[in-house]
């Protein structure tokens, strides 16, 4: 994988993350408005970021392994 497709694939997987994240805090909302416990608590929103590897480790890690071709 070269850089312009590494960048782009970490692109991707931060919006797949960002779509995962934004239905958990509806859920979270819609659970509060209704004097519910949330559903999702600081660490399942820590394990989508690992999940879609774009931690900071991961992130540096693909574009430091990323081809300049």
């Amino acid at each position: 994988m070269n850089k312009s497709e590494a960048v782009a694939y970490v692109q991707a997987m931060t919006a797949c993350a960002l779509i995962e994240m934004e239905g958990m805090k509806a859920l979270n909302q819609s659970r509060s408005d209704r004097g519910l416990s949330q559903a999702y608590d600081e660490e399942a929103f820590a394990a989508v970021i690992a999940k879609y590897g774009i931690h900071h480790n991961g992130v540096v890690t693909m574009l430091n392994e990323a081809t300049d071709a």
